[in-house]
C-alpha cells in the first residue's frame, strides 16, 4: 500500500541535479515555492509545469519511479479541485440542480489551484530525491548559520529536520506491516460505516506510536554511543563548495520568476 511513497527518499545518482551544492537546491526550491503563486493564467503555469519537467529529466530519475509515487498526491489534488470547482461562485454560470450550483469561474480556480499544488510537492519532492539527508543537514546549518548569534541551535534544528525526513519512509512502512497485521486478525479497514472505519484506526496508531518512540530512544541511544554532543566543535568530512552551476540554477528560477511577473494577466 505505502511501497510507492517517495516523500523523504533518496535515490543516489550523478546527474547535474544531484552534483549541486545543497545550499542551492534549497534556496531555489524556496524560491520556486515564492513564484509558483504568481501564476495566474494558463500561459504562466505552463511555463512552471515546463521547468518542473526539465528539472526532473535532468536528475535522471525515473519518470516511471516519480510517477508511482505521485498517485497517492493525485487524490489530494483531485479533492482541492472539486472543493474550489464547486464553492467557488465567480465567472458565469455553467449548471445548477436545485442549490447545487457550477460556475465556470469555480472550475478555473480549481485547476489553477489543483495544478499549482501539484507543481510544489513534486518540486519539493525533487528535492529530497536528489539530495541525501546528510546533505540536507550541512545545507540548512549552512543557511541558518547567521541565527547563531541570536543562540539558535542552528544545528540541532537542522538535524531535527533532515531526521524528520528520513524517517517518513521507514513510518510508513511499519504502519503497512502494522495494518496487515492486523488485517490477517480480522480488522476491516476499508468495510463499513465511516464511524466503524475510524474505530479501526485506533489500534492501528498505538502500536504505531509505541514503534516510533522505540526507534527515536534506539537513535538516540547510537548517537551517544558515537559521542555525539550537538554542534559546538563538530568538524565536516565534506566541506560544502558552492560553484558557477549552483549560482546558474539560482538566477534560472529567479528568471523564471521574472517572465512569470511580467506574464501576469
Amino acid at each position: 500500500m505505502f511501497q510507492n511513497i517517495i516523500i523523504g527518499q533518496y535515490v543516489a545518482g550523478n546527474s547535474f541535479i544531484h552534483d549541486l551544492d545543497p545550499r542551492s537546491k534549497l534556496t531555489a526550491t524556496f524560491l520556486f515555492v515564492l513564484i509558483v503563486f504568481l501564476a495566474n493564467n494558463w500561459l504562466t503555469y505552463l511555463i512552471l509545469f515546463l521547468a518542473v519537467l526539465v528539472a526532473m529529466l535532468v536528475s535522471n530519475v525515473s519518470p516511471n519511479y516519480i510517477y508511482k509515487g505521485m498517485k497517492p498526491v493525485f487524490l489530494l489534488v483531485i479533492a482541492m479541485f472539486i472543493l474550489h470547482a464547486f464553492f467557488t461562485k465567480e465567472g458565469e454560470l455553467l449548471f445548477a440542480i436545485g442549490w447545487f450550483e457550477v460556475y465556470l469561474g469555480g472550475i478555473i480556480q480549481g485547476l489553477f489551484i489543483a495544478f499549482r499544488l501539484l507543481l510544489l510537492i513534486m518540486m519539493t519532492t525533487l528535492l529530497t530525491l536528489t539530495t541525501a539527508p546528510i546533505q540536507m543537514t550541512d545545507g540548512l546549518e549552512s543557511i541558518f548559520g547567521p541565527l547563531r548569534r541570536f543562540n539558535v541551535p542552528v544545528h540541532e534544528l537542522a538535524l531535527m529536520m533532515s531526521i524528520s525526513l528520513r524517517f517518513i519512509p521507514t513510518l510508513l512502512q511499519e504502519t503497512e506491516k502494522i495494518m496487515k497485521a492486523q488485517m490477517a486478525r480480522g480488522v476491516d479497514f476499508t468495510g463499513g460505516p465511516i464511524t466503524r472505519r475510524i474505530k479501526a484506526i485506533v489500534p492501528l496508531l498505538v502500536p504505531l506510536f509505541m514503534q516510533s518512540f522505540r526507534r527515536a530512544e534506539d537513535l538516540a541511544t547510537a548517537m551517544e554511543a558515537r559521542g555525539y554532543r550537538g554542534g559546538e566543535g563538530r568538524t565536516k568530512l565534506r566541506e560544502l563548495v558552492w560553484m558557477k552551476k549552483d549560482t546558474m540554477a539560482v538566477l534560472t528560477i529567479t528568471t523564471i520568476g521574472f517572465i512569470l511577473l511580467f506574464l501576469r494577466s
